[in-house]
């Protein structure tokens, strides 16, 4: 990434989101840090920091479209223009559908989805009339394929990218230059599956094979610098999308025997859980969450991910030098018959 380019994060404070400011700064970036939580906020700006690179910390609840839109006017005023906007920021309740009050579901759709919306609206204010720009949504293959006990989390991540795949045609209509793409995600270690509100017996887990955050902000970063329409993070995930379009009726019985038990360990929940669906957790969360000795760092889809194309062109090199070499052995084989 070219240096001194300013991006915007959303959720910077823990888990994803911050392993993705990290990663921005590490890649030569100014980074600009959103979410709720101060104490993490801090520590993320402390992050950026260390790696030489500029923070601009902005306590946001991106649920409020003022507060988003007044986020990004103080960092062009402090930072110069936005080159990358990343909406990762969101909240959840890990519960079955009717165990969940309409004010709990509410509040995780406009986290997660409406936080979204309005994240993409202040950036294209900005990015459309400069004709450049890219806008990264942090998605998930429960964008594609939902799963029981995450409703609400599940029905954000369609809506984004329902939403995306519109603005992304608006886009195109207007031969906009400014870029859309959406990283769709497998699962990973986050402060999430400690602090998400959960209405369930045990903890929630990641559904395994488990990655770290590191992950997928290197996916974030890469599509960033990408043309893509989307990029899809971990086998797992790209098994779940390409499952939900050929046999969706399987994956819905898988889903149903499986995926409770898959989402819980065998640790009791406590009483005293503390959660961040209208309040942020006190403290610095870090961008793990507790489960680094199962978590992997890194996986062989995404690489070849991107690395495609130059694998492409590899391949090719590899039949042309082949089908050269068989018409000249072919040839040889013509003139040794002739003599």
């Amino acid at each position: 990434m070219e240096e001194h380019k300013v991006v915007v994060v959303t959720g910077a404070s823990a888990g994803i989101g911050r392993a993705t400011a990290r990663a921005f700064a590490k890649a030569g970036a100014n980074v600009v840090l959103l979410a709720r939580g101060k104490d993490g906020l801090e520590g993320a700006r402390r992050d950026v920091e260390a790696l030489g690179r500029r923070a601009l910390v902005i306590p946001t609840d991106v649920a409020d479209a003022a507060q988003v839109e007044a986020a990004a006017e103080r960092t062009e005023q402090e930072l110069g223009p936005i080159d990358v906007w990343v909406n990762d920021a969101m909240v959840t309740v890990f519960s079955p559908f009717m165990d969940i009050t309409p004010e709990e579901y509410r509040r995780a759709t406009d986290v997660t989805y409406l936080g979204t919306v309005n994240g993409t609206r202040a950036a294209l204010r900005r990015m459309r009339a400069r004709n450049r720009g890219v806008i990264v949504q942090v998605g998930s293959a429960l964008a594609y394929r939902a799963i029981p006990l995450q409703a609400p989390y599940c029905g954000a991540k369609f809506a984004i990218r329902g939403f995306t795949d519109a603005v992304r045609c608006e886009l195109l209509h207007d031969r906009s230059n400014v870029h859309l793409t959406m990283v769709q995600l497998c699962a990973f270690n986050t402060p999430q599956f400690d602090w998400g509100r959960a209405h369930i017996e045990r903890r929630p887990q990641p559904v395994p094979p488990i990655y770290q955050p590191e992950m997928a902000a290197d996916a974030i970063v890469w599509a960033a610098s990408q043309r893509r329409r989307e990029v899809w993070v971990g086998a797992s995930a790209v098994q779940a999308i390409l499952g939900q379009r050929v046999v969706p009726w399987l994956l819905d019985r898988l889903a149903a025997r499986v995926g409770y038990s898959g989402q819980m360990t065998n640790e009791a929940l406590s009483p005293n859980r503390r959660d961040n669906l209208f309040e942020p957790v006190a403290g610095d969360h870090g961008a793990h969450g507790r489960f680094d000795a199962r978590a992997r760092r890194w996986n062989w889809q995404l690489t070849l991910n991107m690395h495609r194309n130059e694998l492409l062109r590899g391949a090719l090199a590899v039949a042309t030098g082949a089908f050269i070499a068989g018409l000249a052995w072919r040839r040889n084989g013509r003139r040794l018959r002739l003599r």
